[in-house]
Parts: C-alpha cells; sequence; structure tokens
C-alpha cells in the first residue's frame, strides 16, 4: 500500500537523514528538522499530463478527487485505502474587478475555498489522513485556528477515526467551529493562542498519544503540493510570472514550493513563478525574517532561527499564528522561485476583501491579503501591468461571516496596543438599506441603483 520507492528525508542539507515512510514520526530524530517526502513517480513522466487530462472524464473514484488525480506523484501505492471527499478540482477565476483596483491588465483567483470544507487545508488532509489509516491510527488530531479543524474533522469522520482539536478559546469563527462540531470532533478550547495550542499538541504527539496532521507533518504537504499541478494544467502548462498566496503556518508556501520545484524537475515545467508569501502586519515573523536575511536568500543561506510573535493580532484569525512551524521550508520556496515576503495592514485587508467580492467570488480575510499585497507589489512597480498574476484564495467567504457583516455596516474594529478598538473604515461597504414594505419607497430605491455609475469600485 505504500510507494517503496518513496521515503521520509530530513530537510537540513548537512543531515539528510532517510526514514521508512511507515515510521511515525514529526521531524528528524538526528537534527530536529523538518521532513520531506521524496517520490518517484511511477509512471512515465512523458505521459503523465496525457494520464491525467484522461482521468478528468473518469468516474472512478480516485479520478474525482483533484489531488488523487495525480496519484502519479504521491507516496502510495495503487491498493492504498483513499479516505477522500473529492477534493481539489478547485477553480481559476478571472478577477477583472480585482485586476482594476490592483492597477493589473488582468489577475486570476485560484480559489482553495471551493473544496469539500471550505479551504485549502482539504488537499493535505486527504494524503494526511489516509496516511493515519495506513498506519492503524484510532485518534488523530490538530491545533487549530479552524479551518484545520474542520477539515481534519470531516476526513476522520469519513475514515470513521476518533479526532480531537485543540483551538484558542474564543479566537476561531463561529463558522468553523460549527464544522468541527458538525462533523464530530471532540473540541478542546484552551487559554492562549494558536501557537500554545500548537506547542501542547505536538508534545502529545510525540509522546504517541495522537497522530498529528499539522503541516508538520510532510504527507500534508504532499496534498497541497498537488494544487500546483492542477494550477499548471489550467495555464496550459505555463506558470505565471507571479504567484501570490497568504502566510500564517506557511505549508502553503512550503507545499506550492515543492511541487513546482517537482515539476520544473521532471521537465513538465521550463519556469517557476516567483512567489510572494503575504502577511497581517500584526503576525508577520516570515515578512520579518525576510527584511533581515533577505541577502542570506539570494546567497542559497538558510537563517538559523526565526523570531516569534508573542502575541500575534489579526482579524485575519487564520493566519494569525506567531511561531510558522513550516517556516525553513517556506525560506526554501522563496530561494527556488526568487521570490520575497511583504505585509499589509487590517484596513487593506478589509477593502481587498470588498473588492474579491465585488468580482462575485468572494474569500475569507486571509485571502484577501493576496489581491492587498499584489496592489502594493504593482505601486511599488516590483509587478508590471501586462504581468500574469495568480493569488491563491485559501478559504470561503462563509469561514468568517461576522468580519463580512460588520465591515459592510461599518462596525469592523481592530484592537490595538490602545485602550479603544480602532475602526476600520468601510471604503466599500454595502450597507443594508432600511425602508417601510410600501411600493413607492421601494420603487425609489430601484431608480437610485440605476442612476448609479456603472461598474464596480476602482
Amino acid at each position: 500500500m505504500i510507494n517503496r520507492q518513496s521515503h521520509q528525508q530530513c530537510i537540513e542539507p548537512e543531515c539528510l537523514a532517510r526514514y521508512a515512510l511507515d515510521e511515525r514520526i514529526y521531524a528528524c530524530s538526528r537534527c530536529g528538522g523538518l521532513l520531506d517526502i521524496e517520490t518517484k513517480p511511477t509512471a512515465e513522466v512523458e505521459s503523465l499530463k496525457k494520464l491525467w487530462r484522461e482521468r478528468r472524464s473518469s468516474f472512478e473514484p480516485r479520478d474525482l478527487s483533484g489531488v488523487w488525480r495525480f496519484r502519479e506523484l504521491l507516496p502510495f501505492t495503487d491498493d492504498a485505502p483513499v479516505v477522500s471527499l473529492g477534493e481539489g478540482n478547485t477553480p481559476l477565476y478571472d478577477a477583472p474587478g480585482s485586476a482594476r483596483y490592483c492597477k493589473l491588465n488582468s489577475l486570476k483567483l485560484k480559489h482553495q475555498g471551493a473544496n469539500p470544507t471550505g479551504s485549502f487545508k482539504d488537499a493535505g488532509m486527504t494524503t494526511a489522513v489516509t496516511q493515519a489509516r495506513l498506519l492503524g491510527t484510532r485518534l488523530v488530531g490538530c491545533a487549530s485556528t479552524g479551518n484545520t479543524a474542520a477539515s481534519l474533522a470531516a476526513y476522520a469522520a469519513r475514515a470513521d477515526m476518533l479526532c480531537a482539536i485543540i483551538v484558542p478559546e474564543g479566537q476561531v469563527s463561529h463558522a468553523k467551529l460549527a464544522q468541527a462540531l458538525d462533523y464530530g470532533a471532540v473540541v478542546l478550547e484552551i487559554e492562549g493562542n494558536f501557537d500554545d495550542a500548537m506547542r501542547v499538541i505536538r508534545e502529545l504527539a510525540e509522546q504517541g498519544n495522537i497522530y498529528l496532521v499539522n503541516s508538520i507533518n510532510p504527507f500534508r504537504i504532499e496534498g497541497q503540493k498537488t494544487v500546483m499541478i492542477e494550477l499548471a494544467e489550467q495555464l496550459g502548462w505555463e506558470m505565471p510570472d507571479h504567484l501570490v498566496v497568504p502566510g500564517g503556518n506557511l505549508g502553503n508556501s512550503s507545499a506550492f514550493g515543492k511541487g513546482l520545484q517537482e515539476l520544473l524537475q521532471l521537465g513538465l515545467l521550463d519556469r517557476l513563478p516567483q512567489i510572494t508569501v503575504v502577511q497581517a502586519e500584526g503576525a508577520a515573523p516570515f515578512a520579518d525574517l525576510f527584511q533581515k536575511h533577505r541577502n542570506e536568500l539570494r546567497d542559497g543561506e538558510i537563517p538559523s532561527e526565526i523570531k516569534n510573535v508573542a502575541r500575534p493580532k489579526t482579524l485575519a484569525s487564520a493566519i494569525k499564528i506567531g511561531a510558522p512551524v513550516s517556516w525553513k521550508k517556506a525560506w526554501r520556496t522563496l530561494s527556488w522561485t526568487q521570490g520575497r515576503v511583504l505585509t499589509v495592514n487590517e484596513q487593506e485587508i478589509a477593502d481587498a476583501k470588498a473588492i474579491i467580492g465585488r468580482d462575485g467570488i468572494g474569500c475569507e480575510p486571509a485571502s484577501a491579503t493576496t489581491v492587498a499585497g499584489i496592489k502594493k507589489l504593482v505601486a511599488a512597480e516590483i509587478i508590471r501591468e501586462d504581468q500574469r498574476v495568480v493569488a491563491v484564495l485559501t478559504g470561503h467567504l462563509l469561514k468568517d461571516s461576522e468580519y463580512v457583516i460588520n465591515y459592510h455596516r461599518g462596525k469592523l474594529t481592530v484592537t490595538t496596543e490602545a485602550v479603544e478598538p480602532q475602526p476600520i473604515t468601510a471604503t466599500f461597504g454595502n450597507r443594508p438599506v432600511s425602508v417601510k414594505a410600501d411600493a413607492v419607497q421601494i420603487r425609489e430605491q430601484f431608480q437610485r441603483l440605476l442612476d448609479l455609475k456603472v461598474g464596480g469600485p476602482t
């Protein structure tokens, strides 16, 4: 069931220790480094594009998954007991309104919020929970700001496994919490933040009490890397000039870099996009690392450590993380793609999110960091208006509906070091209008609507 041509390997250049796929470890036992899965394709490289394309018309369960359709690059054999909810196959949208906002000729949005539980986590959870099943695991768990919890709970339910989730009390949107509860997970709310939850769950996992499926688990990264295979296929195997992603725990940027590098090495791509990671100003340890060590990045060196943020602050709760566990893999992605990291503030995130909504797409706040970041990169002339740009949206609009309602009603605020919460301006607000149940008044509202200038905000 396990691909014997594959193995786990430490990413530290001076170590590179190897481990069998069925060893239940999350870090190198020699040096503590993060682990990769090294896999040789199980089919001739020349036939892969044709094979993957043909599977799109197949009704075989694995072919219906936008992850398992690319299984030749995954570390499992054909008889693996796959746990799937039909994840992947996410749309690549043209976003003309967002392009105008950023002052680009065109912009495409790869929307991972179209996954079964509404976030990109499903792409990695299908492979992580499949590995858990192969290992004979009964109890799986994670620390979460919400999306991982919802995804793991759903896939654990599908696999008939017990599921325990640790979340920071009062810091997870009710929509995400509702998903985890409805799928049957045991939810443990702790005092502290996500980083505290992560510390506890890692300690428990090292003791063997639970199988950990956060992005430190390399099998999670294997599923998430297929997002890049699907994107390359959607673009006719010609990658954009720039790929922009949100940055929280940095599993996505790690996975995307790994997927792209593998495609390049196999000859399925002839160039890589420049990857930009965007973080919220109040939760930006990776951006701070980049600013301090960007010259080392050009030289191919990896910093010895990252300075964590003790109390990360942002309304974009999915990226409210001060101690990202995957930062070394994400740094490697920057090195491979000559990438960069930048920050955006709460106002920029909120406005970009509203603009994405005007394209009829919608996303959760963390996703909107991408469009906010692109706007800044264009203004700084780092991205040219005629270049091809793709932004990855990581979560569905309804993941945090309270944020949306409060923004459009002009009630969204952010807590700072000041005594009073600071309001966020509803620059593109769409406040509900209160009218009587009277045809004349409602007709007047219709006429005001018709009198408005056609076209969205720019």
